[in-house]
């Protein structure tokens, strides 16, 4: 009989361990942290570029802010329910414990991306107002927007300097990086307000603005919270309406979409841990293993292990 799991058991990455779930093992490139000794990374921040960076990563969550500057080519991102395609001078944010997955990157992708932990710009900022001051670290901002030449011609000479600060032992570096990295989201900040970003989050309303609203109580719920009626609890309107502006704005049913967010918990499990099907069953809250193998497959066209073999085989080729 499987042992019973704690839930807490959901893999979620701290910075430290997440290097082999997202750069290619072979990969010398001397750009950021990458091919350097571990002794020499700046504790709560890490910088790479694109090149060495998987084919697939996630979904998964982690405990960290990650910044994506992609200056060539493009890729798809899924934050939670949502889906984003990532072109040429796209800036991507996603903050700590969100589902998070990237794939279809094409041939031609080429960009930047840094890692750092809610403390690492303390000195500058509490952790607490990093939300408040650069909206697009919060729940309610626009995680991804596509920059002006101009804009991103200032973000890669930052990241530049970055790299030259993370490489090089010099006196200083660690505040020289937390000002760099500040001076990156606030590039950032300008960007977003010049677009108007800022204020299309404060006037949207009506169905666009539930739907929403609904997908991202999900992201943030859908462990413990399984019913559409909560939901609309939640945002103070019936069921039936919640089910008619979800369909409306997103081509699935509020239902559908709770099983959507599930199917990616079960396929995070599924890739990063070796947990039996039984107990993924379990920590999931189904009743058997047999409820679950129809759950996903009814979802994905795949029972569970085949899921698992295949993407187990795509990750170590």
């Amino acid at each position: 009989m499987a042992t019973k799991l704690k839930k807490a058991q959901i893999p979620t990455y701290a910075l430290g361990d997440f290097r082999h779930v997202h750069r290619v093992p072979d990969d010398t490139s001397e750009f950021g942290c990458n091919s350097l000794a571990r002794s020499k990374y700046i504790s709560g921040f890490e910088l790479y570029s694109s090149k060495g960076l998987v084919g697939s990563v996630g979904p998964l969550r982690s405990v960290f802010y990650r910044i994506s500057l992609t200056v060539t080519g493009g890729l798809d991102m899924q934050i939670g329910l949502e889906h984003y395609r990532h072109e040429p001078r796209t800036l991507g944010f996603t903050f700590p414990n969100q589902l998070f997955f990237k794939n279809n990157i094409s041939a031609d992708a080429s960009g930047y991306y840094m890692l750092f932990e809610e403390g690492f710009l303390a000195d500058l900022l509490p952790a607490a107002r990093l939300p408040e001051e650069f909206p697009f670290l919060s729940m309610t901002g626009v995680p991804l927007f596509r920059l002006s030449e101009a804009e991103l011609a200032a973000m890669v000479d930052l990241v530049g300097k970055m790299d030259a600060e993370v490489r090089q032992e010099r006196p200083g570096r660690v505040k020289a990086l937390q000002l760099y990295l500040y001076l990156f989201l606030l590039e950032a900040k300008r960007s977003y307000q010049r677009q108007g970003l800022d204020k299309q989050v404060a006037q949207q309303a009506g169905a666009p603005a539930l739907a929403g609203r609904f997908q991202k109580l999900v992201g943030m719920h859908f462990l413990s919270v399984r019913q559409v009626a909560d939901y609309a609890a939640m945002l103070a309107v019936s069921a039936n309406h919640l089910n008619k502006v979800v369909k409306e704005m997103t081509g699935k049913t509020a239902s559908e979409s709770i099983s959507e967010m599930l199917a990616q918990e079960a396929k995070a499990l599924l890739r990063y841990t070796d947990h039996s099907i039984a107990e993924i069953a379990y920590q999931l809250d189904f009743s058997d293993p047999a409820s679950f193998n129809r759950f996903f497959k009814g979802g994905t066209g795949e029972t569970p292990l085949a899921w698992r073999k295949r993407h187990a085989a795509v990750s170590n080729a």
